[in-house]
């Protein structure tokens, strides 16, 4: 196996195609922020207890905080996420990864749909195909969705090196990856299937890991790996990704693991027993919205018509995949653009069961995790205006609203320090300003344009 495959492990900027003064370059500016960010939390938090910036937090239930309809709609819904982000740091305390059963292990069938992604589906089909697996219960099936690049080139060249392992199937034109994943989840042998995109990589430990779920628990339907960013040494962007996934891949799904409610298991790297499958794929396959058959967010829709039937699905941190993610600005609102959209849609699909008696008990859990997560987006269209006009007629607003989002960013990646121990959550702080500051209009959008289906980054 090419020594590439995993180097996305690397925490340092010298891994990658840097020349030595790009990379002393970089080196220079990670050693900077990392002095930096931590001497400026410093300053914001004395900062900020000199002008008052916590002040609204602080006195959440004083009853000048109810004296206004908006004023304590803004309470009440900073009390809720408040206990709740308690509860969830309790749910994720708890969490455990599941050990795998002994005995012998399962026929297993790895589908990676790929579209115009290059060389990148060589390096996913080798991680795959040199994983920990016994190769007489492994089969992988890679698809080209009619690419027109040199896709189908890689692909083959794989297939060559592992024939007995990897099946290729070639569309002549692009049909989605609804489609390549319909005729692979029909093809397929195994017992149990494993989803990951042709732009990733597994750690060789990661196939038993992902099926442990599975095979330890039978109300278990559906299994999220643990994502992480191959390209994590790229630039400062890549960077904030890192601590981001790790933030939303980790923390949120570690937590609703807890009650069997991770509400998406991601494309990068899932698991599903068969049994699950096989009876919803072609609602699934078939699936409209507005009027539109649905080809993004497959991964979300599939996590849905899982746990409508009253399966578990859970996240599995020691299953870890590197997926590559955008380097620039534009790719990064493209990739968010599309999930928002699948998230706006399946969040309706969500709300059309979730009173019902989908399953039996921890039904509640998942029901305030919905609308703590939910109420954000329509509150945000009011406060944030709201927001803009305060800074412009009282310019110290500015000043406690940044103190505000320094320390509370620097709260939330506790969270990443206890799991990845490391000076990189310094990224996470500054993700929190470029999220708040750059990114604000690509949910609004989303919304708007919830018809458009395109890939976007694909």
């Amino acid at each position: 196996m090419p020594p590439s495959v995993y180097s996305a492990t690397a925490k340092t900027w010298s891994r990658g195609n840097f020349s030595p003064a790009q990379v002393r370059n970089f080196q220079k500016l990670d050693l900077a922020l990392k002095i930096l960010v931590p001497a400026g939390l410093l300053v914001s938090l004395v900062v900020g207890l000199k002008i008052g910036a916590l002040d609204g937090y602080l006195r959440l239930f004083d009853g000048s905080r109810f004296q206004s309809p908006l004023m304590a709609l803004a309470a009440c819904y900073s009390i809720a996420f408040l206990v709740f982000q308690g509860v969830r740091t309790a749910l994720w305390w708890r969490y455990k990864p599941y050990a795998l059963p002994p005995g012998p292990l399962p026929m297993v069938t790895v589908v990676i749909p790929a579209y115009n992604e290059g060389a990148m589906v060589e390096k996913a089909l080798y991680s795959v195909a040199a994983a920990d697996y016994p190769k007489d219960r492994l089969e992988i099936i890679c698809i080209d969705d009619g690419s027109k690049d040199d896709t189908w080139t890689y692909i083959q060249r794989a297939q060559q090196r592992y024939p007995d392992l990897i099946q290729a199937i070639r569309f002549p034109e692009n049909r989605g990856k609804r489609e390549g994943l319909h005729v692979a989840f029909n093809r397929a042998q195994g017992d149990y299937f494993v989803t990951v995109d042709s732009d990733s990589v597994i750690e060789p430990a990661t196939l038993k890991q992902i099926l442990a779920p599975l095979l330890a628990d039978p109300r278990v339907g559906a299994v999220a790996g643990n994502v992480k960013v191959y390209n994590r040494t790229a630039n400062v962007l890549t960077r904030m990704l890192w601590v981001r996934f790790v933030l939303s891949f980790d923390f949120l799904r570690a937590s609703q693991s807890v009650y069997g409610f991770v509400f998406c298991t991601p494309g990068a790297l899932s698991a599903y027993r068969r049994e699950a499958i096989m009876p919803v794929l072609e609602a699934w396959r078939r699936q409209t919205f507005l009027g539109v058959k649905c080809t993004i967010g497959e991964d979300r829709a599939f996590t849905n018509l899982v746990l409508s039937q009253g399966y578990r699905t859970v996240y599995q941190r020691s299953a870890v995949v590197y997926t590559t993610v955008p380097e620039h600005y534009r790719g990064m609102c493209k990739m968010f653009l599309r999930w928002d959209r699948s998230n706006f849609r399946e969040d309706w699909v969500q709300l059309k069961y979730m009173f019902t008696r989908y399953r039996k008990g921890q039904r509640l859990l998942p029901i305030l995790d919905f609308f703590v997560r939910e109420l954000e987006f329509p509150l945000s269209l009011i406060y944030v205006p709201l927001l803009v006009v305060s800074i412009c007629l009282y310019p110290l607003v500015l000043l406690k609203f940044i103190t505000a989002v320094a320390i509370i960013s620097f709260v939330l990646t506790i969270y990443y320090i206890s799991v990845e121990r490391d000076m990189d959550f310094v990224y996470g702080v500054i993700y929190s300003f470029y999220a708040f500051f750059l990114m604000k209009w690509i949910k609004p959008y989303a919304f708007l344009t919830l018809r458009n289906g395109g890939w976007l980054t694909r």
